[in-house]
Formats: C-alpha cells, structure tokens, sequence
C-alpha cells in the first residue's frame, strides 16, 4: 500500500491527531520518495513505531529512550531494506525489546514531534506512523537504543510521565478488539 493512501485511510481521534495527519500527508507529498529518509530534516521524516500490548491487554511496552531518556513506544528510523512501514514498526520493535511474536492491529496513530539537535543532526520533526500489535509473548529485553523495557500495567501508565500524544495512542491501542470491533476501556 502506499503511504499517501494509507494516511489517507487512517481516521485520527482528535483535532490534535487530525493536524498530525495533514502534516504527514503534506510532507509524503512534498518530499515523495525522500520522506522516509533520516536525512530529510527539514520538515522533518517518517519514523515508524509499535505501540505493543500484553498477551492478557492489561500492559503495554514501553523502552526507555537511550538519546532522549525518556519511556516512549519502540520505534525509530525507516531502512532502505524495510518493504513497508509496518515492517519497520515490527523491526524496531524486535531490535528495542526482542520481541518478535506478535499479531498486528493496522495504523493505530499519527504524531508529530519534535526532536532535539544530537551531533551532526539538527533538531526536527520525527513524522511516526505508529501500528498497533498484540504481544504473542511477554519475554522482553532491552536492545538497541533502549536502556531499558518493561510492561507497563495501563492503570500504571502515568507513573512514567508519558506526553499526550503517547496517551492517546495507548487510549486507541486498548480500545482495538479483535478485527476492527471497538470496546472502549480506559487505561
């Protein structure tokens, strides 16, 4: 699928959510090709992510950033030899916690944020297209990138100071039941 389409095709939660699509269709548009490059700085390029929930639902992934030192999703830069973005998502997950087995659930979530200047690279934007997966397992283990992973119990989320836009993901991850059927329940 093309990402032009598949951003075309993803339903945002919010206006917040609905600002981050226009702003990744825009630069899949402007950029074409170039938009998942990690050189592409300005406005920014494609990452992507998975936000990762537990075998029983109850938990969700997360790593502490290495760079940022921060908890977030796993997730990161796009490669060349990756066939789709969904792939990269499920790369980046395996490379950052070691988990491999595990069903997905689509494009979950849209967000633009900022990252800061680090060597060589200038501060931009980082335009992640974040898909959903179900967990087939809960061995985990931090690898690249990451200081550490855990499952983090939803009622628990807040403890590790997550920004709104990872709070809405995970709203939308643990609302996601089975193929498409929505049942609501609050982290």
């Amino acid at each position: 699928m093309d990402v032009a389409d598949l951003l075309m095709g993803h339903r945002p939660a919010d206006d917040v959510e609905a600002g981050h699509l226009r702003a990744a269709l825009a630069l899949v548009v402007l950029h074409c090709g170039e938009a998942p490059r990690r050189t592409t700085f300005e406005p920014g390029h494609l990452t992507a992510s998975g936000l990762v929930v537990s075998p029983d639902r109850a938990s969700v992934l997360l790593v502490h950033h290495a760079k940022l030192g921060i908890w977030v999703q796993p997730g990161g830069h796009i490669e060349a030899g990756d066939p789709d973005l969904e792939s990269a998502a499920r790369r980046e997950v395996a490379e950052e916690t070691g988990l491999a087995d595990m069903a997905p659930l689509g494009l979950l979530d849209v967000d633009v944020h900022r990252i800061p200047a680090s060597g060589d690279e200038p501060a931009h934007e980082h335009h992640d297209l974040r898909f959903g997966f179900v967990a087939g397992s809960w061995k985990v283990e931090a690898g690249d990138g990451a200081m550490d992973v855990r499952w983090v119990p939803l009622a628990d989320l807040e403890a590790h100071d997550p920004d709104p836009g990872l709070r809405r993901a995970v709203r939308k991850l643990v609302a996601v039941e089975g193929e498409g059927e929505v049942a609501v329940r609050e982290p």
